[in-house]
């Protein structure tokens, strides 16, 4: 049986993180050692010739010489180790386990290409740290993982995580952990296991001896008794003793001068501003101050910062001295964290203010350089504004918040803005901002109120093509969450016109713009029921480039591909689109839809169809009510739940749930075809033939299922003419789906044993059953009627039907003839809910047969309410001894 195909899949790009910036060499180097590194036997010995335990732990407070003595040990390891250093950009599962990825590859550990790499900074699917922890299980040799400044790794999800793939390597994975403070890691099991090797701060501390020699390699010459007392007054503090060094060189007299530190200083601080900032030039001190308030900083940034040009000069001179300036690569450097926190504090102090003029003039530096989420950052520091929505919306980086690695980090970034809407002046892209944060939470009014301005303010400002191209992103947007298909084609149109006007390779930056509104466009169509028409849209945004800009609106056009799948009546077809939804979401690692997306309606949908009611259950028991967002993805929910309700023999609740008014500006023809069909099976299952007859007189739609439900409901009434009339109005089969065919066939059969041509009974029932069995499509025939059961029960159909729509002969599960005078059983029980009935027939209780068979007790409540149902009983007693005469017992 044909059925549409999926889209291809698409590699992730290489050589990039979660956010598309290249991996940074310096982050998987381990920092080269000083001339005067002491190496101190102590430690070295305690740490052993090789990681002994599967985890190792050295912490101390920041400068205590954590990092050194790692490298220097792990110089020592035999390969592969592998080194990460964080840093604060690398935030969110996804970015922590995409850089942990490529420090093993760039350690000549390189993990297979089907473990897959995440795509979203925030998200990092389970599926690869299983496959993680497999792959490194199974190693020959152990990878020893140095992780460095750990403590930058706050969030308890990522120290979950790290757990998990430390606990399933097994001795394919030795951990080095060296930080600041305690992981959030189970420590405790690790020590009661003798797991872990521990090298904590007072360990890490300098004796008077070893101080004795690390400042005889700075070129200074103390007793036992002038370092005791400095490492006293230091506390054995590394990056304290070294700066004591560096400071008393500068001396005249190194030792008065370290007496004087030792009565007189009380904090490093107070050190480093007295006796290293202020010891450099009045111009090196004013740089070091102002790029104090960057993460990272090139020349040219700093000179825009000072005004002057002397940045490159004074930088390459502090980095060859080593003033706490360190290389980050590729021309740029940054400050030690700890010197750039006592920096910034200085600053604020000594010039109240400069902060956010620096900020402000960092943004616009980088905003020329073409690094936008470092100048979106800063001009959000300096609260301007209007320039941070006029560089989203220039940058055409307005489908970023909806779609893409940085969506969670825009959204947060731009809150502000709305705090301080009364201070900003109006401008078409704060509007335009603000609209999109609305939109992008379902405040549609809200969001509609922003848009319409900023479209008021463009006829007074000549704001450009990208401009006016984030309001068409935003309009068809609105059109799909108000159910306005005019509103999205007009959009579209206007964006299609637009291009022409904005540079090519703008456009090649941001492939998520038109992604994202082909997905709109495709779903305002679907609702309007322009189904051909949606299928082209929706095919198309499924077709764009595979990376992870794009992989939210390629998701979220294939679930709704799905639900036409379902719609046109291929239930396996739509099956598919959502596993191909489900393999972007994970290769991406972003999170499943489980709450307003369409992929549990539709898995919903298609399990009511093969009967299977308690997994129809579970998915729709997940989801929640999304009336308030896309009327699709409402009208989707809406369907599947009304659908299990009439295979519960719930009608009137049925009734109910298609009878919920899905706010919309447009009706949607589909919509209410789907009701009326749901409305009319009611009927017929409540003996009122005529009122199903008359409920689908109002569908002006002509889907296949609705002619085939209306036959149905003619036949039910009497009007056999019309009935065959309706079928013959049928599409070929190459254009319908097996839903509808067997249910065609069914209905002709139908028509047939009235006319009394059993022959042409069996011909369309066996065609019916050959169609239904490869979709496991059970539930056209427990709607048929009780007509039905006597044909399948009966040889020659008993054949193609047994085993999966009644139950197969065999040791286990003999199937008696029933007794005279029985009824046959016309909907067939699960293997399951036969499992509950036996043990029913052997007095079990309730809670015995939820232990016996290790589920809920609510579970097997569920199951016996199905029975009842299916056995037409009420009571336990009727349901063994119907059973039994209908020979399942």
């Amino acid at each position: 049986m044909a059925v549409r195909g999926d889209p291809p899949q698409r590699p992730v790009a290489p050589g990039v993180d979660p956010l598309g910036d290249p991996f940074l060499r310096t982050r998987f180097a381990p920092p080269a050692l000083p001339g005067t590194f002491l190496r101190r036997a102590r430690l070295a010995e305690h740490l052993g010739e090789t990681p002994r335990t599967p985890l190792t732990v050295v912490e101390g407070c920041a400068g205590a010489g954590k990092t050194l003595l790692v490298a220097d040990w792990a110089a020592h390891l035999d390969p592969p180790v592998a080194w990460l250093t964080l840093d604060p950009a690398i935030q969110g599962p996804g970015m922590f386990w995409a850089h942990f990825l490529q420090a093993l590859r760039a350690a000549g550990a390189a993990m297979p290409p089907s473990i897959g790499s995440p795509a979203r900074a925030s998200q990092v699917d389970h599926t690869l740290l299983s496959r993680l922890a497999a792959e490194l299980a199974g190693r020959d040799r152990p990878v020893t993982v140095v992780i460095d400044e750990f403590d930058r790794m706050t969030a308890p999800e990522i120290a979950r995580q790290l757990e998990f793939v430390l606990h399933h390597g097994g001795p394919g994975l030795r951990l080095v952990l060296v930080t600041r403070t305690e992981p959030l890691l189970p420590l405790h099991r690790y020590r009661v296991a003798d797991e872990m090797t521990e090298i904590r701060g007072a360990e890490l501390a300098f004796t008077a001896e070893e101080a004795v020699t690390l400042l005889e390699r700075h070129g200074l010459d103390l007793s036992v008794a002038a370092a005791g007392a400095l490492v006293e007054r230091t506390r054995g503090w590394a990056a304290g003793l070294r700066l004591c060094a560096l400071a008393a060189r500068l001396s005249p007299d190194p030792e008065i001068y370290l007496k004087e530190f030792e009565a007189g200083r009380s904090t490093i601080a107070d050190f480093l501003l007295a006796e290293v900032l202020e010891r450099q030039p009045a111009p090196t001190q004013d740089l070091l101050l102002r790029v104090s308030v960057l993460e990272r900083f090139h020349p040219e940034l700093a000179d825009a910062l000072t005004g002057r040009h002397d940045a490159a000069p004074i930088l390459a001179a502090l980095l060859r001295d080593n003033t706490f300036v360190e290389d980050f690569g590729h021309g740029w450097y940054r400050l030690h964290p700890l010197f750039r926190e006592i920096l910034r504090t200085h600053l604020r102090r000594r010039s109240p203010g400069l902060e956010r003029r620096l900020h402000r003039r960092a943004a616009h530096w980088l905003r020329r350089s073409g690094a936008l989420p470092e100048t979106l950052a800063h001009g959000a520091a300096a609260e301007d504004w209007e320039f941070v929505a006029g560089a989203l919306v220039d940058d055409l980086a307005l489908g970023q918040l909806f779609t893409g690695p940085r969506a969670d980090e825009l959204a947060e970034l731009i809150a502000g803005l709305e705090t301080h809407a009364e201070a900003e002046p109006p401008s078409p892209a704060t509007d335009l901002v603000r609209a999109a944060r609305h939109l992008s939470r379902h405040e549609v009014e809200r969001g509609l109120v922003h848009l319409r301005h900023a479209e008021e303010l463009l006829t007074d400002h000549d704001d450009g093509a990208a401009t006016r191209l984030g309001c068409a992103l935003l309009e068809a947007l609105a059109g799909r969450l108000t159910g306005s298909a005019e509103q999205a084609e007009k959009a579209a149109a206007a964006a299609t016109e637009l291009i022409g006007s904005v540079p090519a390779p703008l456009l090649d930056e941001h492939p998520e713009l038109f992604a994202l509104l082909r997905t709109h466009v495709g779903s305002s169509r679907l609702w309007a029921g322009h189904f051909d028409e949606a299928r082209a849209a929706l095919t198309e945004a499924t077709r764009g480039p595979g990376d992870p800009a794009t992989a939210l609106p390629r998701r979220d056009s294939l679930e709704h591909l799905a639900l036409l799948d379902y719609l046109d009546g291929w239930p396996s077809g739509a099956e598919r689109r959502i596993d191909a939804a489900t393999a972007e979401t994970e290769r991406f690692g972003l999170p499943l839809p489980a709450d307003t997306g369409l992929r549990q309606p539709v898995l919903a949908a298609v399990a009511v169809e093969r009967d299977d009611i308690a997994r129809a259950e579970a998915l729709l028991a997940g989801t929640a009510d999304v009336s308030a967002a896309d009327p699709v993805a409402a009208a989707g929910r809406r369907l599947a739940s009304a659908r299990l309700l009439l295979a519960q023999g719930r009608t009137r609740a049925a009734l109910a749930a298609v009878e919920q008014d899905i706010p919309a500006d447009e009706g949607s023809p589909w919509v209410r075809g789907q009701a009326a069909l749901v409305a009319s099976a009611a009927h017929l299952a409540e003996g009122r033939p005529e009122a199903a007859v008359e409920v689908l007189r109002t569908v002006t739609a002509e889907q296949p299922m609705y002619l085939v439900g209306a036959a149905r409901a003619h036949l039910a009434a009497g009007d056999r003419a019309t009935a065959l009339r309706l079928l013959d109005e049928l599409p070929g089969r190459a254009r319908v789906g097996p839903a509808v065919t067997v249910r065609a066939a069914l209905v002709r059969a139908h028509a047939a044993k009235l006319d009394g041509d059993l022959g042409a009974v069996h011909r369309l029932l066996d065609r019916a059953l050959r169609d239904a069995r490869p979709e496991d499509l059970r539930r056209p025939f427990l709607e048929a009627g009780p007509w039905l059961g006597p044909f399948l029960t009966a040889p020659p159909l008993r054949g193609p039907a047994a085993g999966w729509l009644v139950p197969a002969a065999g040791p286990r599960d003999a199937v008696a003839a029933p007794e005279a005078g029985t009824e046959p059983l016309l909907e067939t029980l699960s293997e399951r809910e036969l499992d509950v009935l036996r043990r029913l027939a052997g007095m079990m209780s309730t809670e015995d047969i939820a232990a016996d068979l290790y589920v809920s007790v609510n579970t097997v409540k569920t199951h016996l309410k199905s029975v009842y149902r299916k056995l037409a009983v009420h009571r336990r007693n009727d349901a063994v001894r119907r059973a039994r005469d209908l020979g399942l017992l």
